[in-house]
């Protein structure tokens, strides 16, 4: 009998970054843009100073989430020319899905960077 070769099996890549804690904290800084804007990530980016995960993801959040406050702006301006009316709508709805991708990837540990965010805090 001839011997089988054994193929190696790819290991999926070990996701953790930061401690359970720091996944967490991470995590709310991104759930709390959704409901406070930018006050809940720039809270747990001052609080988390010691932790480098969470103050890595809670600067990207608030960058992300200064961002969406910026296009809101613009929207409010542009209704006046009624095309803010559906720029509201899209930015809120972008805002909420990419909040949501966004805390489901760190609360495993993984690194998130928002797309088509002006980083102004680095």
């Amino acid at each position: 009998m001839a011997e089988e070769e054994k193929t190696p099996v790819a290991e999926a890549p070990k996701a953790s970054t930061g401690s359970s804690d720091e996944n967490n904290l991470a995590m709310l800084a991104h759930i709390l843009g959704i409901v406070t804007g930018f006050v809940g990530p720039l809270v747990i980016y001052l609080v988390a100073k010691d932790k480098p995960f969470a103050l890595k993801q809670s600067k990207e959040a608030l960058n992300f989430q200064i961002t969406v406050t910026i296009a809101y702006v613009i929207s409010w301006i542009l209704m006046f020319i009624f095309i803010g009316f559906l720029l509201v709508g899209i930015v809120g709805i972008y805002s909420l899905i990419m909040a949501i991708m966004a805390a489901m990837a760190v609360s495993k540990g993984e690194d998130y960077k928002y797309p088509l965010a002006i980083r102004l805090i680095k």
